[in-house]
């Protein structure tokens, strides 16, 4: 049955389904760039792409909207690695601007998607069940080859995350840890999916989805219990990256180290999200 129903949305997202308004930063070009160790950052001016390398061959985290595949190719190749040689697709949040160009690079280089099952079902219709921007294919839908779960450590030659579920913005949402050693020194890094909430989100009364303020609040208290000392996550905005990072800045494994920020974006995005609780709640 699931042909079928792949071939259905991928046809309806070929009759031109109407898509949510485009950033232009999404597709702004901007230089790939080593973030720390073997984690890269290929993506657009403000999409967060990255790639974390093996001996084994790569995984890709997030394709940006459709159309990027081209832009993250370039920047790879800037950086000294191959497109093909991407083996495994990973995503923060199953949300187009992020997502879009999952299929086409799959078709290209061959690699395995892996998701959560939150976000499974919205990556394989393309954001028809979406409980949020749901109702049309929002992008070319791709199969899940493998669902990932907390605390799994995914393993690729000698790359390793550590999946730590983010859910919230969407019910899938993700973030990545990794133990890079540097220069005589140990950085906790995360991949870290912020807990922002999109216009017309409902946490309290009338919610989105079932359960989605609890979703939030723990994502908030395993998020604020993390120790981080490099993190990078799904819009350049959200981790100040071009106050970080120049185009053309020599590398230094000091320009991302920002222990404090994160907290900091934690408890904005934490605080934005219990002011939205009680102003439902009195309004009501």
């Amino acid at each position: 049955m699931r042909q079928p129903i792949f071939a259905t949305f991928v046809a309806l997202f070929a009759l031109g389904a109407a898509l949510p308004a485009q950033n232009p930063d999404w597709t702004r070009p901007f230089p790939g760039h080593r973030v720390i160790g073997n984690l890269y950052s290929v993506g657009t001016y403000d999409l967060g792409c990255y790639l974390v390398t093996s001996n084994q061959g790569h995984f890709l985290i997030n394709t940006g909207v459709e159309g990027s595949m081209e832009q993250i190719r370039k920047n790879m190749k800037a950086l000294g690695f191959k497109l093909e040689d991407v083996k495994v697709l990973l995503t923060m949040q199953a949300h187009w601007d992020h997502t879009a160009e999952l299929a086409a690079i799959q078709k290209a280089t061959g690699a395995k998607m892996y998701a959560t099952a939150g976000d499974k079902p919205l990556l394989e219709d393309g954001g028809f069940s979406d409980p949020r921007f749901g109702g049309k294919v929002s992008f070319p839908p791709i199969h899940v080859d493998r669902v990932i779960r907390d605390g799994e450590v995914l393993e690729l030659g000698d790359a390793k995350l550590t999946v730590m579920e983010a859910p919230g913005h969407t019910q899938g949402s993700v973030s990545y840890l990794m133990k890079v050693h540097e220069g005589g020194k140990d950085y906790n890094v995360a991949i870290a999916n912020m807990g922002s909430i999109n216009p017309g989100v409902r946490l309290a009364v009338n919610p989105t989805y079932p359960g989605i303020a609890e979703d939030y609040a723990k994502t908030f208290r395993t998020q604020k219990a993390l120790p981080v000392d490099i993190w990078v996550a799904g819009h350049a905005s959200q981790y100040e990256l071009h106050k970080k990072h120049k185009p053309g800045q020599a590398y230094d494994p000091a320009t991302f180290v920002d222990p404090e920020g994160y907290k900091a974006s934690v408890a904005h995005y934490e605080k934005l999200y219990l002011d939205q609780i009680a102003a439902e709640k009195s309004a009501k």
